[in-house]
């Protein structure tokens, strides 16, 4: 019985980890034939224009150029799988090193953007299937149809008119004013984490007021997504013979939505979460540039603005990795809430 039990959790664990290890070598595949598609020539990245011909001749053998494609391949996951993404011509330091102090920037707004999809996002698709065809059922598909429409540069630049240089309710771009920089000392790399874990209140309140709009407005961009997910998978429950047999019973209507309609679009609704999570710690690039906020979006384009072909691999495999392993979370959540498909 017990290596009955044993046998099937290690199958679909083994399964699990031989798709995923698929997955990002698929993912690793990818991000090296970008690397040589691109019109942008790494050899000259590092050495400049003004080289010689035997200095950039020079430069393409020692950076194992000059091989053949499949044995740079090869090099290329042999490296990545010992956690050497190159080094940085912008920066003259280890991708590696840059990503891990920029990524928590990005991960710490995003985070606080998707909490804020999720917690409005959910009730008004909810309310708005309830409601559906009412004035509020219209206000909800006009807010997401401007979170689909409007630009998030110019939403960002808005924001900061208005709240930061009109009202003064928010703190400037940038993670935190200058003089507190470098106070905290990092252990997480989430400064409001770290700041907590200091016991420094002031630093907190400075940092949240920076990271409060820039992760409103992605918020608001996640908000658009799921609320008119979750409206149409609830206008699709609200419509089963099931809900409506309840209806009849005379069930009271919030237990009728909450718990009969709104169960079973928990799974889907776990992918659509996922995907906009991984898009908010991919596609904050334009947000993170208007904000100056220190993050992988901005660090990915200054890298492409630098043609540092090494930070910029780094940076895509990492959101590559990201996506791979929200996925993966996502398929655990199903076998959980789902017995069906355990």
């Amino acid at each position: 019985m017990a290596l009955r039990r044993a046998r099937s959790f290690a199958v679909p664990l083994a399964g699990f980890l031989l798709l995923t290890a698929l997955t990002f070598l698929g993912l690793l595949a990818i991000t090296f034939f970008i690397g040589r598609v691109v019109p942008i020539d790494p050899v000259l990245a590092v050495v400049g224009d003004r080289a010689t011909q035997e200095q950039y001749e020079a430069a393409r053998q020692a950076m194992g150029l000059d091989r053949a494609l499949l044995v740079q391949f090869v090099d290329y996951v042999w490296q990545v799988m010992q956690g050497d993404l190159g080094r940085s011509v912008s920066t003259n330091r280890p991708v590696v090193e840059d990503l891990a102090r920029v990524f928590p920037a990005t991960l710490e707004m995003a985070t606080i953007g998707i909490a804020i999809g999720v917690a409005l996002g959910v009730p008004m698709g909810v309310w708005a299937a309830a409601k559906q065809g009412s004035w509020v059922d219209q206000v909800i598909r006009v807010l997401a149809l401007l979170g689909y429409s409007v630009p998030a540069f110019w939403l960002g630049l808005v924001g900061l008119a208005i709240f930061y240089a009109g009202l003064g309710w928010v703190a400037g771009p940038g993670r935190i004013d200058i003089f507190y920089d470098g106070i905290v000392p990092p252990v997480t790399g989430l400064l409001l984490v770290d700041s907590l874990i200091a016991g420094d209140t002031g630093i907190f309140m400075n940092a949240l007021s920076h990271i409060a709009l820039p992760a409103a407005i992605l918020g608001f961009f996640s908000l658009a997504y799921i609320a008119r997910m979750t409206r149409s998978f609830m206008l699709d429950q609200l419509s089963q013979e099931y809900v409506v047999t309840a209806r009849v019973k005379g069930l009271p209507e919030w237990r009728v939505i909450w718990i009969h309609a709104f169960g079973p679009i928990r799974v889907p609704l776990i992918t659509v979460i996922g995907l906009s999570y991984a898009g908010l710690l991919e596609g904050s690039v334009m947000i993170e540039t208007v904000f100056s906020w220190p993050g992988i979006g901005n660090y990915l384009t200054v890298a492409l603005l630098n043609a540092d072909m090494n930070a910029v691999l780094g940076a895509t495999l990492v959101i590559g990795a990201v996506f791979i392993f929200i996925n993966r979370i996502s398929d655990v959540l199903y076998r959980v809430l789902d017995p069906r498909s355990r």
